[in-house]
C-alpha cells in the first residue's frame, strides 16, 4: 500500500534519520508519538497526514492541525474495550455483586446478600459525559431494560432524544442512580467536580465508577463518605495520583476496588486501532470522506 519508510522513528532517534525523511508524506503512529516542532517539520516539508493508532491526541495534535495536516485517530476506537469494561461493573453492581462479597467475607454466610438487590429490570444508571466512552457504554446499555439518565453541559434534547436519555442535572444524577459512571473529559474545568454532597446523596447500596479521571473526584471528600457509608461501593480505575501513595485510605477501605488504568486496548484488541487507521489511510488516498479526522473543532470540543 506504501513505500514505507523501513525504520520506526521517535523523539530519541529523529535526528538520525532527519535526513532521510524530506519524502515522508504520512506518519503512522501510536501511543508516544511526540509533539512535532518547527525543526521536526523543516525536516518533513511534504508531510501531509498523521494516522494515529490510538486514543488522545491533545499532547500533540494541535501543531499538526494549525498546519492543516490531516490528523486521524482511533480515539473512538480505544473507546470500546472502556465501555465494555464498565458495562460489566455495572451489570455486577446491579446486581449487589461487589456488597454482597465483602459481607460475604465477613458474614461468611447466605445473609451476605440479605439486602435490597435490584437487580437489572427497570433499575437506573447515571452517566457522566456523553463523550465516545459514554456513548458507547449507552448503545451497550440499550440491551438491557435499564433507565439512563445523563449528565453533560453539552447534551442538548435532540441528542438526548436520539441516546434515549433523560437529562439531569448532576446532583440529580447522583440521588437517583443506583450507579453512577464517569466519563468526564479531561479539562481544567473538571477538576475536583465530585464532592461529598454527591457522594452522600447516593442511594443505599449505590456504586460510583469512575473510569474518567482521579482528578476530578475530591479524593477526601470520597474517603470520609466510603467510611461512613459501608453500603457504598467506588470502583476506581483511576485516581490522582496514579497510584495512589502508599498511605492513602483508598488501599485499605473494604467498600473500594482499585484498579491500575486497565480500562483501555490491550493485547489483541490493539489490531482494531491498526485497522482503523489503515481503513482511514485507504478513503484519504481515495479522496473519500474521513470518519476520525481530529479537525480545529474536535480538537477544541476535547478542551
Amino acid at each position: 500500500m506504501t513505500d514505507l519508510y523501513p525504520h520506526v522513528v521517535n523523539i530519541d532517534n529523529f535526528d538520525d534519520h532527519a535526513a532521510a525523511l524530506s519524502d515522508v508524506e504520512v506518519i503512522f503512529a501510536t501511543w508516544g508519538m511526540p509533539r512535532l516542532s518547527e525543526l521536526h517539520f523543516a525536516s518533513m516539508p511534504n508531510l501531509k497526514a498523521v494516522f494515529y493508532a490510538a486514543g488522545n491526541v491533545k499532547a500533540f495534535a494541535e501543531p499538526l492541525v494549525e498546519r492543516d495536516i490531516i490528523l486521524v485517530s482511533a480515539w473512538d476506537i480505544n473507546a470500546i474495550p472502556v465501555s465494555e469494561m464498565c458495562l460489566s461493573q455495572i451489570l455486577l453492581s446491579l446486581r449487589g455483586y461487589f456488597r454482597a462479597s465483602r459481607r460475604y467475607r465477613e458474614l461468611k454466610s447466605g445473609e451476605a446478600k440479605s439486602f435490597s438487590r435490584s437487580g437489572v429490570f427497570g433499575e437506573t444508571v447515571g452517566l457522566i459525559g456523553l463523550g465516545k466512552i459514554g456513548t458507547r457504554l449507552r448503545n451497550l446499555l440499550a440491551n438491557f431494560p435499564l433507565n439512563v439518565v445523563a449528565y453533560d453541559p453539552f447534551l442538548g434534547p435532540e441528542r438526548a432524544r436520539e441516546l434515549e436519555v433523560e437529562a439531569v442535572s448532576l446532583d440529580q444524577l447522583f440521588e437517583r442512580s443506583l450507579v453512577v459512571s464517569n466519563h468526564t473529559p479531561d479539562l481544567d474545568s473538571t477538576k475536583r467536580i465530585f464532592t461529598a454532597t454527591h457522594f452522600g446523596s447516593m442511594r443505599d447500596g449505590a456504586t460510583f465508577i469512575n473510569s474518567g479521571r482521579g482528578a476530578q473526584v475530591v479524593e477526601e471528600d470520597l474517603i470520609r463518605v466510603l467510611r461512613k457509608r459501608p453500603d457504598l461501593t467506588a470502583l476506581l480505575d483511576v485516581t490522582s495520583p496514579e497510584p495512589p501513595p502508599p498511605d492513602s485510605p483508598l488501599w485499605e477501605l473494604s467498600n473500594v476496588v482499585i484498579s491500575p488504568h486497565v480500562g483501555g486496548t490491550v493485547g489483541d484488541e490493539v489490531v482494531r486501532l491498526a485497522d482503523c487507521v489503515i481503513e482511514e489511510y485507504e478513503k484519504w488516498i481515495a479522496g473519500q470522506p474521513l470518519k476520525y479526522q481530529v479537525t480545529s473543532e474536535v480538537l477544541a470540543s476535547m478542551g
